[in-house]
């Protein structure tokens, strides 16, 4: 087991199963098949993002570099928590954007969904942790990974 600390950016405590992508995360593109067309797995549409692209997100650990693209990222976030649809947490080795922090902040604060999103744990972190590790989030921005 590893541990890691970051900087708090939704409080809470969890733990899944991690899912990891290398390159930066398109919120829209991810989950549009999800929010749009019902896909009740919650399946990556991202085919630009070869490591998670197909997969099932709902109830992972994302853990990503950053988001990049759609200025629409944070209400995408938030719409993901309020249909049930969002990853266990969201995991960042470098500093989360303002557009993605606002969603998932939006989501804790005004949907019953709490998904804890921690940013700034590092390269090292993201060079760790592999899709199937078990990830425990703390309080205080502790990751464990094992």
């Amino acid at each position: 087991m590893k541990q890691f600390k970051g900087r708090v950016i939704v409080p809470g405590r969890c733990e899944a199963e991690a899912l990891v992508s290398h390159g930066g995360f398109n919120t829209l593109a991810s989950y549009q098949m999800a929010l749009q067309f019902g896909d009740k797995q919650v399946k990556c549409g991202d085919q630009n993002n070869p490591d998670i692209y197909k997969k099932p997100m709902l109830g992972k650990a994302l853990c990503l570099p950053q988001t990049i693209g759609s200025t629409t990222g944070g209400m995408v976030l938030f719409t993901a928590c309020a249909q049930h649809k969002q990853p266990a947490c969201m995991l960042f080795s470098m500093p989360i954007d303002s557009l993605a922090a606002s969603g998932a902040i939006l989501g804790d604060v005004w949907t019953d969904i709490n998904m804890p999103v921690i940013d700034e744990l590092g390269d090292e972190f993201l060079d760790y942790v592999k899709t199937g590790m078990k990830i425990t989030v703390l309080d205080d921005g502790i990751v464990n990974v094992e």
